[in-house]
């Protein structure tokens, strides 16, 4: 007989790496732990090899299982959306997306794509703005959902929080931090809400920040800052080794979340559809 990978035994290997163990992943599959044991075991006579590791104190996972995890996650989002689309009412119509220029350069070009797979009838449409013009377009309907940043005490209850961070202020190793001028300033663009927070607390701290860059990228803010252009404020996950963090030295910033935001609490079928895409794609990441 050929050997064969079910799906029921990978997402059984999956759970268990996911949540660290035998037994928790048995809670969370409502499974005996002699269950999910067995179909591990299954799974490696299928394949003759070991996938997890039975010694005290070491890693979860064998060579081989980290590498058959690898091939589970692939498969297993293929299988679910296979199923997804044939299994889906057909759903047509439109629908006008506006996320952020980091969205934009990390994720969202998977979920459009699998988006357009899933739902072949629906027109996307997308742009890419920061994101108090995007609140500013979903208040005025001129677009239907928006992936954006907001400071964590502005987040709504309506909202899905996928992420929230420390914004920090950063400069470059060799720049040299002084009170007694201006200090340059690198933002993002006058409708950023960090530059409005920033130039806010400033004044209200007799610290006097001067504008030197303007630039809509993350990634180009972030190269000055490491040319030693000036200081600038970003989200903690996109510092860089090249960076160092200024605590202590100008006004403690808030935290952020992201969050996807929808013109109302009462979604159509569509914005629900390709809201449940990007929380797939941030729970897989």
């Amino acid at each position: 007989m050929s050997t064969k990978l079910d799906i029921d035994s990978l997402n059984t290997l999956k759970a268990v790496a996911e949540l660290g163990g035998v037994t928790r992943a048995a809670d969370y599959l409502a499974l005996s732990q002699s269950a999910v044991s067995h179909k591990v075991r299954r799974l490696e006579q299928n394949i003759d090899c070991a996938l997890l590791e039975r010694k005290a104190g070491a890693p979860l996972l064998t060579k081989a299982g980290q590498r058959l995890l690898d091939y589970a996650n692939r498969i297993i989002a293929l299988h679910n959306e296979a199923l997804s689309t044939l299994g889906n009412k057909h759903l047509v119509g439109q629908i006008r997306i506006g996320t952020t220029e980091d969205i934009t350069s990390t994720s969202l070009a998977r979920i459009l794509g699998r988006f357009t797979r899933l739902y072949p009838s629906i027109n996307i449409k997308a742009h890419v703005e920061q994101s108090l013009e995007l609140e500013n377009k979903l208040n005025a309907g001129e677009i239907d959902l928006a992936v954006m940043q907001l400071f964590a005490d502005d987040v709504q209850d309506s909202d899905i929080v996928y992420h929230r961070d420390s914004l920090i202020w950063v400069c470059g190793l060799d720049f040299d931090l002084s009170f007694h001028q201006s200090l340059p300033f690198i933002a993002f663009d006058q409708n950023c809400f960090y530059r409005h927070w920033a130039f806010e607390q400033a004044r209200n701290n007799k610290v006097h920040l001067k504008t030197i860059l303007e630039c809509p990228s993350i990634s180009g803010v972030c190269n000055a800052v490491e040319a030693g252009l000036g200081v600038s404020l970003i989200s903690q996950h996109n510092m860089r080794s090249s960076m160092k963090r200024l605590d202590g030295d100008l006004p403690n910033p808030p935290d952020v979340a992201y969050v996807v935001r929808s013109r109302s609490d009462k979604r159509s079928k569509i914005e629900q559809a390709l809201i449940d895409e990007i929380i797939k794609e941030v729970d897989s990441a």
